[in-house]
């Protein structure tokens, strides 16, 4: 096979990349206020409290002289509590004399609270006291308080917010993120969660990273899980403090504009799960994907031409490993404009070529889109002028077009809430992609959708920001030959309304500085005095403008192919973002640091946020990965639900066939996911239907297992297959801890019994990881796996019907078409078994076309005489392993209808 040379502009972008990862600027004003001194603030007292039903209404009134700490306090507030559901009570505070910002509907729709709702039969209850204002969230069965503001004065300025609780000595706490800090938040130290939405390059740990998510569940090992999510995309500081000694831990929402609008979930005193579907009937369950997009995704940010693209498609077939999604970065456009395509080096008719190829083998294609667009008036490109000609680009104040620099030089940004940014933006997809004159690409990736932007605040010369950094890169290679041989001989609108005022605020420069690892707010992002169509201000939207691009991008390709399900991946999420969407973790690095903090952000995204469809770069995006390193990844990525190859220009090539190591462990763990393929899509329609997370934290399935509610370096892949993958450069070996249970080791299928202690693994060589099955389920698993998800749905299953101590197990499948938003018909399977005998029933209106080949019992002590089908109308051959106890039946059982599997 040929390498690609590197391009020789690498050495700007990776310059580029360089100064982006060390950027990190502290503003001189930025300091952290005395605690003591906004504790002492005189805070509010409750007065006309009124109870109607499930709702209390109060006002607020400050209760001495004022703090003032970052503006003048506001008077009077009004509070809102109501009891939504037996397990949600929502918490609103709001200037009872001026409207603010609040996260709008159109964006974010509000949950619908149950009319029925009754006080007396709700699962956690609101208590008060009135002078001065605090309130307790507590658990109704017990009295445990879960939220607490007592003692921590309430603040409400124009443009800092102050609201304070205490948690418990040693607290678990999960999510405020997103970022790259361990999933168990340290509460013993100092941490600061910061929300503004910004382009982190390496990932870095302790700084704000590309998303928002202001949700957290606390974990108590006698008190169960319950969580908080105050639903504002205003910047925030979250500061959790411990001060020493007997002194209380603290967590402190710091945030800049809006109101204060929370929701308390009950979750469960028994079950962590329900607290997760909770927060799903707040934000929304993830969207169901297509069945191929959990194949194995490959891209690079510099492939030169389509004959590399091509070259790539044609190695990974050659090397035996299955590819099923080929993606293009930014590369294939001309001068880095969206919706071009560069004719000499990515002509339209080879790029159709290798699209057509691509779907005749059963695969597929993504190209990548960014928000920002080239500021070129006048100069015939086409998608800069029609939305000029109708007016959707983000405004400065006076009402000109708000100007950043990105990949193709100076740009304007699409204005998300403009009510006409949709037909742009659809008619930018079905000009650019369309099947018979365009690129019919099968999913689509959404990048720098902070918005990011290059240029340095105050950026009052962004076309010579542009120019000194080379924007856009220019291309110094020839183009290839427009006829060269590929392939070888291979065959959204939104309701206008009155925004709030901010007459005599600061918007770019606020009194309280957040820790924007960034510096000022504006700095290397869109202006955050910048104003959209319905008057809001990108100070309050800034956070919600990689969730609205989401948005807007799905729906445009839901016009595309109507009725059917598409995949996209952002960068930049907000709150609800897996309505719509994936999400990758961004642009990390080739370490073994980054390896491992993949899986705390990936349980970060599925399991709290509910976000599923996530992985990071496998083998690492910037810096240069090595063969170990990329052969461990690769078995860890397998299990990540996204599985992307992806790495940088400036990177050396790290596609699974270049190293012969790399390349066995690629084609190790597809084998095992495309045969958990079915397993973990039942996992994924769950999520959609109820917001049952797809990974699973260990404390999640042992939630009384105080050894568990630390570990981020195990996870469970779906319910039931422990991932526990060697996380040490060079080493052969891994402790892991294994909860006191029956597990089955999935390579051998014999019986392993946890003891809720760790356990050293040894020779555990480079194309292979650690998996475990935990007791009590059935596994519905192909019988192999294929090149392509199209070909595995040709291969019959093998139920693994592994007990639990107690003898019994269960489990489920769930088949449609893989593709359709409404399938016509689905088959939907339960499997249970107890007592020698498994009894398969369900719906099955949808003809899988397999049949269930065989059946694996697991922990079988003794070989049986008979193993019968249907109560005794048949007996099925088996074999059995006294060794490891299993006992293999073949069934040959056509999936149309339910059976039983009983041995004696």
């Amino acid at each position: 096979m040929i390498l690609p040379k590197p391009y020789r502009w690498g050495g700007i972008v990776a310059a580029l990349f360089s100064f982006l990862h060390s950027v990190h600027v502290v503003r001189a004003d930025q300091v952290d206020p005395d605690p003591t001194r906004l504790d002492s603030c005189p805070g509010y007292n409750a007065t006309s409290v009124n109870i109607d039903g499930p709702t209390l209404t109060a006002r607020l009134v400050l209760a001495d002289a004022p703090c003032n700490v970052f503006g003048n306090d506001i008077g009077a507030l009004n509070l809102s509590v109501t009891y939504e559901t037996d397990t949600r009570i929502h918490l609103k505070i709001t200037d009872a004399s001026n409207e603010r910002y609040e996260v709008p509907e159109s964006v974010f729709p509000r949950p619908i609270a149950d009319p029925h709702t009754r006080t007396d039969d709700a699962k956690i209850r609101f208590t008060y006291a009135a002078a001065p204002f605090s309130f307790n969230i507590s658990r109704a069965s017990t009295g445990e308080v879960l939220f607490t503001t007592s003692g921590h004065a309430l603040i409400f300025e124009p443009q800092y917010l102050r609201l304070k609780t205490t948690l418990p000595p040693a607290a678990n706490i999960y999510g405020l993120g997103e970022h790259t800090e361990p999933f168990r938040l340290d509460v013993v130290g100092n941490t600061t969660l910061t929300m503004w939405a910004r382009d982190a390059f390496g990932i870095p740990q302790g700084t704000n990273l590309y998303g928002t998510h202001p949700v957290y569940f606390e974990h108590r090992p006698k008190g169960g899980t319950h969580a908080v999510f105050l639903l504002s995309s205003s910047g925030m500081d979250v500061k959790i403090r411990h001060s020493g000694g007997d002194d209380p831990t603290t967590l402190e929402y710091n945030v800049i504009g809006g109101v204060f609008d929370f929701y308390f979930l009950a979750g469960s005193e028994t079950e962590p799960v329900e607290v997760a579907k909770q927060y799903a009937q707040v934000v929304g369950t993830p969207a169901e994907v297509p069945y191929w997009s959990f194949g194995l995704h490959q891209c690079r940010y510099g492939y030169r031409d389509y004959t590399e693209v091509a070259g790539v498609i044609t190695n990974y077939s050659a090397a035996g490993i299955p590819l099923e999604t080929m993606w293009t970065d930014i590369d294939y456009m001309f001068k880095r404009r969206v919706f071009t395509m560069d004719p000499d080096y990515f002509p339209t008719p080879r790029m159709r070529e290798i699209i057509d190829y691509l779907h005749s083998h059963g695969q597929r294609y993504v190209l990548m889109t960014d928000p920002a667009i080239a500021y070129l008036p006048k100069q015939d490109y086409g998608t800069y002028d029609r939305g000029t000609e109708l007016d959707v680009w983000l405004k400065t104040p006076d009402g000109g077009p708000s100007l950043g620099v990105v990949w193709p030089g100076v740009t304007v940004f699409p204005d998300w809430f403009h009510p006409k940014v949709g037909q742009f933006w659809m008619g930018e997809f079905e000009r650019f992609y369309d099947p018979k004159t365009g690129f019919d690409i099968d999913g689509v990736w959404i990048d720098m959708n902070e918005p990011s932007s290059f240029c340095l605040y105050p950026c009052k010369d962004p076309s010579a920001q542009a120019a000194a950094q080379s924007l856009p890169p220019p291309r110094d290679t020839l183009p290839p030959n427009p006829n060269a041989t590929i392939f070888g001989n291979m065959n959204t609108a939104h309701a206008k309304r009155s925004p709030p005022s901010h007459a005599g605020e600061d918007l770019l420069n606020p009194p309280y500085a957040i820790n924007n690892a960034q510096g000022g707010l504006s700095n290397r992002t869109a202006f955050s005095n910048s104003v959209h169509a319905n008057g809001l201000v990108e100070y309050d939207t800034h956070n919600l403008y990689g969730t609205m691009m989401s948005v807007a991008t799905h729906e445009a390709m839901l016009s595309r192919r109507p009725g059917l399900r598409t995949l996209v991946i952002t960068r930049s999420t907000f709150a609800g973002a897996g309505n719509n969407v994936g999400k990758w973790l961004g642009d990390n690095l080739a370490s073994w640091e980054d390896y491992r903090i993949s899986i705390a952000g990936m349980l970060g995204m599925a399991t709290v946020y509910q976000v599923p469809m996530v992985g990071s770069d496998i083998c690492g995006f910037g810096d240069n990965t090595t063969e170990t390193l990329c052969a461990r990844w690769a078995m860890l990525g397998g299990f990540y639900p996204f599985m992307r190859n992806h790495f940088s220009i400036s990177s050396i090539s790290h596609e699974f066939y270049r190293w012969p190591l790399v390349a066995q462990a690629a084609k190790n763990v597809l084998a095992i996911r495309y045969r958990l393929l079915d397993y973990f899509y039942t996992a994924f329609h769950r999520a959609h239907v109820n917001g049952s997370p797809v990974l699973n934290p260990l404390w999640f399935k042992y939630p009384t297992d105080t050894s568990t509610f630390g570990i981020d370096l195990q996870f469970f892949f779906g319910d039931s297959i422990l991932v526990s993958p060697v996380t040490e450069e060079n080493a052969t070996s891994v402790t892991i801890y294994l909860p006191k249970d029956r597990f089955y080791d999935f390579a051998t299928l014999a019986p392993v019994e946890g003891a809720g202690e760790p356990v050293t693994l040894t020779n555990v060589n480079f194309t292979t990881i650690p998996l475990h099955i935990r007791g009590g389920t059935v596994l519905p698993l192909r019988a192999a796996g294929a090149m392509t998800t199209t070909e595995l749905r040709k291969i019959d299953f093998q139920f693994v019907v592994a007990p639990g101590s107690d003898g019994k197990a269960a489990g489920a499948l769930y088949v449609d078409d893989g593709v359709s938003i409404m399938p016509a018909g689905v088959t939907n399977v339960k499997m249970d078994y107890a007592g020698r005998k498994l009894c398969v029933s369900g719906k099955f209106d949808f003809d899988v076309g397999v049949k269930v080949a065989d059946v694996v019992f697991l922990g079988v002590e003794s070989n049986p005489k008979v193993v019968s089908v249907d109560q005794g109308k048949g007996q099925a051959p088996f074999s059995y392993d006294a060794a490891r106890q299993v006992l293999h039946v073949q069934l040959d059982m056509p999936l149309t209808r339910g059976f039983e599997v009983t041995f004696y």
